[in-house]
């Protein structure tokens, strides 16, 4: 869990960006390929109110995905201590900076699109009643409560802080929705469906064949002599039942009581719910990693992506950091907009594109992980053969996007490779 340096304790100096809110245009300063990925180094403000213009863009954005400044009054640095950004903003001035940038994401949304706003205990009810007015109190879906760290042993009066939220909202009513499992582990399993029978050796478990609630038509009436329980229906016609029972699919009880066979595999997994505990910040897991600052669990971004975009489509990140939404929707086949007004973090998407992640000890000792074969950032093939190998796991270098940059771009703020 990334924690900033308070500004009081920070000796570096406040870059402020002259172009901050200015209506710049954004030309290419590099480019390979010809997909619509796009990689902007500029304020996301001045960037979107650009994209407003872009035909191809505008309304065209299935998701968003954001992790922005949390009103910290502190400065972050990376693992090696080059300040990646700073969080000064705070209060109304907060509030503001938020307002304006989500008017302009619902805007560029597409009608069936879905945004989802990363952010911690302090703001989380101040950027959900932003939200509330911006995209309509009906179109939240969800408030995902995230385990961001282990346990720790917290010093303040009060309980340990591990989590943090995603708000979770759409644009519409009509919206991309693809649900999300978990696979089922042995343990949940021989709990879950504790039944096998005998004749097939399929596992199952037996649930009850009402619901809650009376009803005047077919599932109120009579089923093999049986009425449903007094206030609750059947789940099915009685023509239904007789059919799954027919099957074999009816469970009958000693004392004659009627359950349904539930199959586990007929089961795509457990259903995803809104308490994620699996995708820890990157310091408290054995993994990856970029030095970047708050940078987030590649496997949740993909989670995620899965669940409100398809392939092909275009998701946005404009606070893109080290670029882990990127990553994740390149790797599965959407096309995107990633915007940073730093320049470290420009670095560090661009050495994340051509060389991946390191393991935090080799990235500290500045240790190059070996590689199935050196990549060129500027290669322009796209085979197979341009996976790289980083500590054992696959990771596909990106090559095929667009640097863009304001008037004011003066090709010092980073090196490209």
């Amino acid at each position: 869990m990334a924690t900033g340096i308070s500004k009081t304790k920070w000796n570096g100096k406040l870059q402020v960006n002259a172009y901050k809110n200015s209506p710049f245009s954004y030309n290419p300063i590099w480019q390979n390929g010809n997909s619509g990925n796009r990689l902007y180094y500029g304020d996301n403000l001045s960037v979107m109110n650009n994209l407003l213009n872009d035909k191809s863009i505008n309304g065209n954005i299935k998701l968003i995905y954001i992790d922005p400044p949390y009103a910290t009054n502190s400065v972050f640095q990376t693992r090696k201590q080059q300040d990646a950004y700073t969080d000064l903003i705070t209060g109304e001035e907060y509030v503001g900076f938020i307002c304006e940038r989500l008017i302009l994401m619902k805007e560029l949304l597409a009608n069936d699109g879905s945004i989802y706003v990363h952010i911690d205990n302090k703001m989380v009810f101040h950027i959900k009643v932003l939200m509330d007015e911006i995209f309509g109190a009906d179109n939240f879906r969800s408030m995902i409560t995230r385990k961001k760290c282990k346990s720790k042993n917290f010093t303040k009066k009060t309980f340990g802080n591990i989590s943090d939220y995603i708000l979770f909202y759409t644009k519409s009513n009509n919206y991309v929705w693809n649900k999300q499992y978990e696979q089922w582990t042995n343990e949940k399993i021989l709990k879950e469906y504790p039944f096998v029978e005998d004749d097939t050796g399929r596992r199952y478990k037996r649930v009850p064949i009402h619901a809650p609630g009376t009803r005047n038509g077919e599932t109120g009436k009579i089923w093999r002599g049986m009425m449903p329980p007094e206030g609750k229906h059947w789940q099915f016609t009685p023509a239904k039942l007789d059919g799954l029972d027919r099957k074999g699919e009816i469970y009958w009880s000693k004392n004659g009581n009627p359950r349904r066979k539930v199959y586990l595999d007929e089961s795509e997994g457990i259903a995803l719910q809104d308490i994620w505990l699996d995708y820890l910040d990157i310091d408290n897991q054995n993994t990856q990693t970029t030095g970047y600052p708050t940078e987030k669990n590649l496997a949740m971004l993909k989670r995620i992506i899965l669940a409100s975009s398809n392939k092909g489509d275009m998701v946005m990140d404009c606070f893109a950091g080290s670029g882990t939404t990127l990553v994740a929707a390149d790797e599965l086949g959407r096309n995107w907009i990633g915007i940073d007004a730093g320049s470290e973090a420009i670095k560090v998407m661009l050495n994340r594109f051509q060389n991946g992640t390191q393991t935090l000890n080799k990235h500290m000792n500045n240790e190059k992980e070996p590689k199935k074969k050196i990549l060129d950032l500027f290669s322009k093939q796209e085979t197979a053969e341009n996976m790289i190998i980083v500590g054992g796991v696959s990771h596909h270098p990106i090559n095929n996007y667009t640097i863009f940059a304001n008037d004011n771009y003066t090709g010092r703020e980073f090196n490209l490779p």
